[in-house]
């Protein structure tokens, strides 16, 4: 009988022992489980915030130039691209980053531009009003050929929401400029001409479509 119950204790021993050895088991799996699962969402918020903060610095880098200025990127055949430029109307000089300044704060008088041909430089404020009306502003320097500059002026003078005039110190001797838009063409027969007046004369670039292009500024 002494016998039996001491084989029954063991037993029972044996079990729970066993028990405990497997309850054991599973936390050592749960708790290997628990750190991977940890480990791995680390690692992902890792990625994850490396890849914000590259966006970021991205964004950043596209947006400003750390003088409050958009950074231009370059199309695949040339063409100039700014992004979110300034609209404010001021009275105080701006300072423009570009030569002939392509958009942002200006004076609150727009220059004429319903095919207005301006033989004098114009006041670069005024014409960045323009700009945000939807003009195309066609400006040269003294290396144009005059043949360029005459079939431009007939182009400009048959084209509403555009203008033209000199800008000395611009780098290249004809450009063609939208809000945020600019490129460079080799003259007045660059196909380039007519593909950017008709994509940017009202375009969809234009912050105030419809604006008034007469009733402003005039030399």
């Amino acid at each position: 009988m002494g016998s039996a119950k001491n084989t029954s204790n063991a037993s029972r021993k044996a079990r729970i022992e066993e028990m405990r050895r497997a309850e054991r088991a599973r936390d050592r799996r749960g708790r290997a489980l628990t750190i991977t699962v940890s480990a791995l969402v680390v690692a992902a918020l890792g990625v994850g915030g490396f890849f914000l903060f590259d966006k970021a610095a991205d964004d950043s880098d596209a947006q400003s130039d750390g003088k409050g200025w958009p950074k231009y990127k370059v199309s695949a055949d040339g063409e100039k691209v700014w992004g979110k430029l300034g609209r404010t109307h001021v009275t105080k000089n701006v300072d423009y980053p570009m030569t002939p300044p392509v958009g942002g704060d200006h004076n609150q008088v727009w220059m004429n531009c319903n095919g207005d041909v301006y033989k004098k430089e114009i006041p670069e404020m005024n014409a960045v009003h323009s700009l945000e009306h939807g003009a195309v502003w066609v400006t040269y320097n003294d290396k144009a050929k005059p043949a360029d500059l005459k079939k431009l002026e007939a182009k400009v003078k048959a084209t509403p929401y555009s203008l033209m005039s000199p800008v000395k110190d611009q780098k290249d001797p004809v450009m063609l400029t939208a809000w945020a838009h600019q490129r460079t063409v080799t003259g007045a027969d660059d196909p380039k001409v007519k593909e950017f007046f008709s994509k940017y004369v009202q375009g969809k670039q234009t912050p105030e479509p419809g604006a008034a292009c007469t009733s402003g500024l005039a030399q």
